[in-house]
């Protein structure tokens, strides 16, 4: 292969194409056109490409004026469409689809699976191709690569670039964006990872580059799962804690005035997002296939998928020291996201606390301002078009209880508890009161 393609890098006329149009790669599509790229984005759902075509954000914290800016300099600058023909045009492809889990707990590839006999019969000499889904050690080489030289006739390394980049986005960070996040490469190659490398240096502040795509897949499996385990640490501390009558939360405030030797991390009801309750156990799955049982990282995963019952259990017990049974009792969920700030609810503790507030006989309403309706999804499809009550609304309604369970800025969660009986409070949110309890 020539360095045609670094040669458009450098000239900023390679046109990008970015595969999966949401929380990962809609902020890097941008990104790069706002490095004066020209950029294709790809999505299988139409409502997303017409909406960016249209100026119109379906990400809460991606402001519509940021894409207007974008899309507003014409389809030969800036396009997205459903049309996978058209990855030829692109010299670069950037896959971020999803990789969730399946019902079984094991890794679920078939959109990266897809993505690639998609575009495979498309694919030309010369392009690079770039996975950023999180995964488990080995998918580029032995899942990616396959499809797409069987489909394409091509051989990656020789006729085509191939290289991964595990995405490290952090929905509504005001401090780190996708430009100022250190981006890890690794190529199939050394002329793989140099023309990665050359892509992402144009617009991202530093590339930090690793022998190969295994090594690069697996730093990204490390840092969540570093999360993961942290978390959990947190969490069990807060349980036993809560025995002695001890609030977790003013003990991580105390220990973080070490200035060495701890980093704080905070319990909560349980993981959300697409990313630390998902990806610890790619690498678990993985590693059965060496003979290896990740005890440390399952016993994290144990303890983290348990504090949703953990917070129901506190919610009965606050109940029934006030005299009230959990059955037939008025709740009111606070927080459906997974995260304050974002409108993002996959794998949202909320729901788990929800289903086990239903299985005990509870009436059961939530309130958030970033996520107006359940969206209907495969685990929750009972709840599906549940909409959230207003805050006037909450003062209206004799809740018996509240729950904390995402504090978004601008909510005011003092003023539960002079609305309802008790407030359940998992992130410590709430000034101390008589009636405000810690889970």
């Amino acid at each position: 292969m020539t360095n045609t393609l670094q040669d458009q890098i450098e000239a900023g006329t390679a046109r990008i194409g970015v595969i999966g149009l949401g929380y990962v790669g809609l902020p890097l599509l941008l990104e790069f056109a706002k490095g004066g790229f020209p950029v294709l984005g790809f999505d299988i759902d139409s409502a997303k490409t017409d909406a960016l075509k249209s100026a119109t954000s379906y990400i809460r914290h991606i402001p519509e004026d940021t894409i207007a800016a974008v899309f507003s300099r014409g389809p030969e600058r800036a396009d997205a469409t459903t049309d996978f023909t058209r990855t030829s045009e692109c010299g670069a492809l950037l896959i971020c689809v999803p990789t969730p889990l399946t019902r079984n707990r094991e890794p679920d590839l078939r959109f990266v699976e897809s993505t690639a006999r998609t575009i495979a019969p498309y694919l030309q000499a010369g392009q690079l191709v770039i996975l950023e889904s999180t995964t488990f050690p080995g998918t580029t080489d032995e899942v990616l690569v396959p499809i797409l030289e069987h489909g394409s006739g091509l051989a990656a390394g020789r006729d085509f670039h191939v290289a991964y980049s595990p995405e490290r986005e952090d929905p509504n960070n005001r401090q780190y964006r996708t430009s100022t996040i250190p981006k890890v490469v690794g190529g199939r190659t050394a002329a793989c990872l140099a023309a990665a490398r050359a892509l992402y240096d144009a617009v991202i502040c530093e590339t930090v580059p690793v022998s190969d795509c295994r090594t690069a897949e697996a730093t990204k499996l490390m840092e969540n799962i570093f999360r993961s385990v942290n978390i959990a640490l947190a969490n069990e501390l807060k349980t036993v804690f809560s025995r002695m009558n001890i609030d977790i939360w003013e003990v991580i405030r105390a220990a973080s005035t070490k200035p060495f030797g701890y980093m704080p991390f905070y319990p909560g009801p349980g993981l959300g997002g697409h990313c630390i309750p998902i990806d610890p156990f790619y690498l678990t799955w993985k590693a059965r296939e060496y003979g290896i049982t990740t005890r440390f990282i399952e016993l994290a995963g144990e303890i983290n998928t348990s504090m949703p019952g953990y917070v129901v259990e506190r919610i009965a017990l606050a109940l029934n020291e006030r005299g009230k049974p959990l059955r037939d009792s008025r709740i009111l969920l606070v927080g459906l996201a997974y995260k304050r700030n974002v409108d993002d609810d996959r794998e949202s503790p909320t729901y788990a606390v929800w289903s086990g507030l239903l299985e005990r006989g509870a009436r059961v309403d939530y309130y958030d301002p970033h996520c107006p309706v359940v969206r209907p999804s495969r685990e929750h499809s009972d709840l599906a078009g549940q909409r959230s009550v207003t805050w006037d609304g909450i003062a209206e309604t004799a809740y018996d209880a509240a729950v904390v369970i995402t504090a978004h800025d601008g909510v005011h969660h003092d003023k539960l508890a002079e609305w309802t009986e008790v407030v359940v409070d998992t992130r410590g949110v709430c000034r101390p009161a008589d009636n405000v309890v810690r889970a």
